[in-house]
């Protein structure tokens, strides 16, 4: 779910122009997971760019705000979205921790950096939905730890149906700023692609660990 039409454009606008997320329909990319992708999004970039980082955290904060009211702690998921995290706790003058994909090996052996009260309401922060697995991984982590989890907030969401449906298994209520359809959308119109390429870029979507 995007929060509003007119920031999910601009968004887009945004990300294609510093080339935060890159489309290559021709020529796709690798992810790490080896899946083959029309697609690539970095969105740590946009922390280079203040305008664009200024738009991004007070439109996240603004959404959380909007969506889910004041929560006692900001969370964000490490490590891309640590900085952004700390933006939005910023604006809104809330505590920060974030959680680590595992707890550390050694010192206190935490996953949860920072100071977290049991039964406090956190609101997530993510730079990226992809699967949504390592999204809800820190989710668990904090609820292992007694949270309250308000929901969670991203930047940009591939809107994968496997993402939706393990949100929706982990009743986790998700807003975004921006999302794939928005985004190709927004390419189109910036002449960024052309119309002959939505057609891979939709089929990718659709199926994209098995596509080629």
């Amino acid at each position: 779910m995007i929060f509003d039409k007119n920031t999910a454009k601009k968004t887009a606008e945004l990300l294609l122009q510093i080339k935060a997320i890159k489309l290559s329909p021709n020529r796709p990319f690798t992810w790490a997971s080896g899946w083959k992708s029309p697609i690539y999004c970095d969105n740590r970039i946009t922390l280079s760019y203040p305008h664009i980082r200024n738009f991004l955290y007070k439109n996240l904060a603004k959404a959380v705000y909007s969506k889910y009211g004041k929560p006692d702690v900001i969370a964000g998921v490490a490590t891309g979205a640590i900085a952004i995290g700390v933006l939005v706790a910023k604006e809104l003058g809330l505590p920060f921790v974030y959680v680590r994909p595992e707890a550390k090996k050694h010192g206190r052996k935490n996953q949860i950096e920072g100071f977290l009260e049991k039964g406090q309401n956190v609101l997530v922060v993510e730079d990226l939905i992809s699967t949504g697995k390592s999204s809800l991984h820190a989710v668990q982590a904090l609820i292992d730890a007694d949270a309250n989890i308000k929901g969670m907030i991203a930047i940009f969401n591939y809107g994968f149906e496997t993402a939706i449906q393990n949100f929706k298994l982990a009743n986790i209520n998700l807003t975004c700023l921006c999302d794939y359809q928005t985004l190709i959308a927004q390419a189109l119109v910036t002449n960024y692609i052309r119309e002959k390429d939505l057609n891979t870029l939709n089929q990718w979507r659709l199926n994209p660990s098995n596509w080629k």
